[in-house]
């Protein structure tokens, strides 16, 4: 298993599909995985602070699951097949849960906990798009700026159906 962290949630144009970038924490390879509106916006509302006046549903299953006394210790990207990705929650007892890639997502960044990714998902559906060049300090904004620009430039040109095995 690699960590991996939510970079952000894009919209896929001219199709107006959300998708959810995840990044390698030590490496340059990138996951596209293409979710639902209601999922881009949990997941977008906590990378911006929004707290809603009422708990959401990812917010509500974090409340149970600590009402209940257990803890969620990590989240795993574990296969992917026919553009659809599997993920699992772990709980510090060693239980886990199966759960769609973009629901175990809302739910890490909500804990927090670590995400991490099988290699083989990262093998089949990953895209390095970032300069082989190591960033100096100081360019991390710059750097950033590149990723998403390349990013982007993968983006006009890919389709889901790219991901299948």
């Amino acid at each position: 298993m690699i960590e991996v962290e939510v970079v952000g949630v894009r919209i896929e144009l001219p199709s107006n599909q959300p998708l959810v970038l995840l990044r390698e924490t030590a490496g340059e390879r990138h996951l596209p995985i293409w979710i639902g509106a209601p999922e881009a916006s949990a997941i977008a509302f906590v990378q911006q602070g929004i707290v809603p006046p009422r708990p959401m549903t990812h917010d509500l299953l974090v409340d149970v699951v600590a009402a209940a006394g257990k803890e969620i210790r990590e989240v795993r990207i574990t296969s992917v097949e026919d553009t659809v990705y599997h993920a699992q929650l772990v709980f510090t007892d060693g239980v886990t849960v199966s759960s769609r890639a973009s629901d175990a997502l809302a739910v890490a960044l909500r804990v927090p906990c670590p995400i991490y990714c099988a290699d083989e998902v990262l093998a089949v559906a990953g895209v390095e798009i970032a300069d082989a060049e190591d960033a100096e300090e100081g360019d991390t904004e710059e750097t950033a700026e590149k990723e998403v620009l390349q990013f982007r430039e993968f983006l006009a040109d890919v389709e889901p159906e790219d991901f299948e095995r």
